[in-house]
């Protein structure tokens, strides 16, 4: 865990692949109790420390998550998730390019309990909720094509099944249709960049993760693109 942005009501920390956010039947030690015992560290704090979850990232990916610490901050970013005022973008590396190198997609996705898996249709269908983002090429390797996603709406394993349906599967996405895993369990998805008005201090904020410590990473971004993090601190 590395953590990117503090202050009195937020805390926001770049997340491995492999980690979960909250705790699930695994058992395994959840993000958020990891934060709340690097706030009790820091700050000395007897008893319990409060950390509140925003929102989640999918097991295998990588990149930025915000917690709250305060329940005011809790409340209120929670808010500004849910009307749409928090921007997110996303990197993803996919063998194949798209047909365009930008544009809209909009599908209809069913989700699949049993299976944990979406499926995307072209059309509204039962059950289905409507899922929109935009994507733009940005770099590209011999191999591989790095694609940034704006998300416009947050549905479950969004970005994975819409590219996915695009012919554009992520690397190391098995259950996508990739066609091998990548060693470390990991897909090529990066939460990139938050971006929104502090809830508390009304200041803009634009934070950046730093890229994933692999290789094709560094190589595939091009020069002069965003790639560091800002108020980064470890």
């Amino acid at each position: 865990m590395q953590v990117v942005y503090e202050d009195n009501h937020l805390i926001i920390v770049s997340k491995r692949s492999g980690e979960i956010v909250q705790g699930d039947k695994t058992g395994d030690t959840p993000l958020s109790e990891t934060v709340k015992a690097y706030i009790k560290e820091k700050y000395r704090k007897p008893g319990n420390v409060f950390v509140g979850v925003i929102h989640r990232l999918d097991r295998p990916v990588w990149g930025l998550v915000v917690f709250a610490k305060t329940s005011k901050g809790l409340s209120r970013m929670s808010e500004l998730f849910r009307t749409g005022d928090v921007h997110k973008t996303y990197w993803a590396i996919t063998r194949n390019a798209p047909a365009q190198p930008e544009g809209t997609l909009t599908h209809w996705l069913v989700r699949n309990e049993k299976q944990n898996k979406s499926y995307a249709y072209d059309h509204e269908v039962p059950r289905s909720k409507k899922a929109v983002l935009n994507y733009k090429v940005i770099g590209r390797s011999d191999n591989y094509t790095l694609i940034e996603v704006e998300l416009l709406t947050g549905r479950h394993h969004q970005i994975r099944c819409q590219l996915a349906a695009m012919g554009c599967p992520i690397k190391g996405d098995l259950k996508y249709g990739a066609q091998r895993s990548n060693p470390d369990g990991s897909i090529s998805l990066l939460s990139h960049q938050v971006e929104f008005v502090h809830p508390v201090s009304k200041e803009p904020l634009r934070i950046v993760a730093p890229l994933p410590e692999d290789r094709l990473w560094s190589a595939i971004v091009p020069q002069g693109v965003s790639q560091k993090p800002k108020n980064s601190s470890t």
